[in-house]
């Protein structure tokens, strides 16, 4: 343990290796620019421990020395949960050394992988033991586990397979007094207690430092068949995802919305529109099946689905991928669209869910209460329509300076969460809370669910050292 007679950094480096510890310099900048640079960030260093062993070690130092901790795993977060704010009371706590795959059970249908691991590996991981593991994101490639956990990260595939926290059987969790949490248990029915993984996952490193998990497998897809469709209105695609579980036998993997501007500027992003689509639909919608049986004959359930919706005036149109390439280039337009809105000028993001069922009453009302403000502003609207999660996004009106139109951010943002929270829904979806909705989450949350949340977090973390101001109201440091 450290001594008073030493500078902290001096003091960190005998703590955990000169190796594992980075000091101001252009070496930190990455640690300190998060993803949309929004939160320009200030630390006394970066500590980058291999092993939940160091991990105890850092904590158990740096609650010595008087310094928070704000951990990070790939550093893609979108709302600053990951950004530390204070260049001497705070360190940046890294774990993209621990990435190493520790087990793998393919008759259990469960892997065991460090928090340091990018979410491609772990899905390589399992693709190499014949099995699938569903998280799939854009940033995949770059972000790592322990923020997908922190963050709870759902993607495209939530519909059929949820969250990370539902493809969470155990963790292990460095808690604030630097003692090891060791959860690893690959189980499906543990009734022997409180369930504290749950506390953990989605807490945005405010209550522990997750360092490992073990995770649920699948088996792997054999058929799997996608479809590009044009519809005329919201309802109606939510109309379409029914008939499409039903007709299937609810192999629907994927189903994702897309407004007629998203999917124009996704189309453009990604290159030319497949063939015979109409390009002046109103919505859009991506579809994808899936089966580990290769004899499924799903191919023919979505045709036949398709074809049945047609006469009935739920579909204009539909495109059919022919094989898996061609799946992956209609997936393009989808995965464009946040590049095709960047290229559009600025943008403000909504990241909201309410229920499926109520998806087309809040697009009407959200659609008016931008219009009244401004009938100028572009929405781009898409998600994950199947489990209500949508980014309801802003484009800036055509010939409006950026800065004029991001001025209106917090306006903006209040008149759409004020219309989420009076119809059940949730601000904070997917990215969660981090510093960018912070504020947002005190105005939104009942006075009973803040407090339970400011109580849980004194009973694990009292000197509030783990990611202080995010997430938590009231607990900054």
């Amino acid at each position: 343990m450290p001594t008073t007679t030493t500078a902290p950094l001096d003091q960190l480096r005998d703590c955990l290796g000169a190796e594992a510890v980075i000091g101001p310099g252009p070496a930190m900048a990455p640690y300190l620019r998060e993803w949309r640079g929004r939160f320009p960030g200030a630390a006394l260093c970066v500590l980058r421990p291999d092993s939940t062993e160091a991990v105890s070690r850092a904590v158990r130092c740096c609650a010595e020395l008087g310094l928070a901790i704000v951990p990070q795993s790939g550093n893609t977060g979108l709302v600053g949960g990951g950004a530390p704010q204070s260049e001497q009371g705070q360190v940046v706590l890294s774990l993209e050394r621990m990435d190493r795959v520790r087990a793998i059970d393919p008759e259990n249908n469960t892997l065991t992988v460090e928090a340091g691991c990018r979410l491609v590996d772990v899905q390589q991981a399992a693709a190499g033991a014949d099995r699938l593991f569903p998280l799939s994101l854009p940033s995949e490639a770059q972000c790592r586990i322990g923020g997908n956990l922190g963050s709870n990260a759902g993607g495209t595939n939530v519909l059929r397979y949820g969250n990370a926290r539902e493809l969470t059987l155990g963790l292990e969790v460095v808690l604030a007094d630097g003692r090891v949490w060791d959860g690893l248990r690959g189980l499906r029915k543990d009734n022997s207690g409180l369930d504290l993984r749950d506390l953990f996952i989605g807490s945005e490193g405010t209550l522990g430092i997750i360092t490992a998990a073990v995770f649920r497998l699948f088996p792997r897809p054999r058929d799997i068949q996608t479809a590009l469709v044009a519809v005329t209105d919201p309802r109606r695609a939510i109309a379409l995802l029914r008939r499409l579980q039903a007709d299937s036998g609810d192999t629907v993997t994927a189903c994702e919305l897309m407004s007629a501007l998203a999917f124009r500027l996704g189309r453009e992003e990604a290159g030319a529109p497949p063939a015979r689509l109409p390009e002046d639909a109103p919505w859009y919608l991506l579809v994808e099946l899936a089966s580990p049986s290769p004899r499924a004959g799903l191919r023919a359930a979505l045709s036949e689905s398709l074809a049945t919706a047609r006469e009935q005036g739920e579909v204009l149109d539909a495109v059919l991928a022919a094989d898996a390439q061609d799946g992956r280039r209609l997936w393009a337009i989808r995965e464009g669209i946040p590049g095709g809105q960047s290229r559009a000028g600025a943008s403000i993001k909504h990241d909201i869910a309410v229920a499926t069922s109520r998806l087309p009453d809040f697009l009407t009302a959200a659609e008016a209460r931008i219009r009244a403000e401004d009938p100028r502003v572009r929405l781009c609207t898409f998600g994950h329509v199947g489990d209500g999660n949508l980014h309801f996004n802003l484009s800036q009106p055509e010939g409006e300076a950026p800065e004029v139109f991001l001025a209106r951010w917090d306006h903006y943002n209040e008149l759409i969460h004020e219309l989420v929270t009076e119809m059940g829904g949730s601000i904070a979806a997917e990215h969660g809370v981090g510093l960018l909705k912070a504020d947002a989450l005190r105005r939104h949350k009942s006075p009973v669910e803040l407090d339970l949340m400011r109580s849980i977090k004194r009973a694990l973390d009292p000197d509030q050292r783990l990611n202080p101001g995010k997430l938590i109201p009231g607990d900054e440091r």
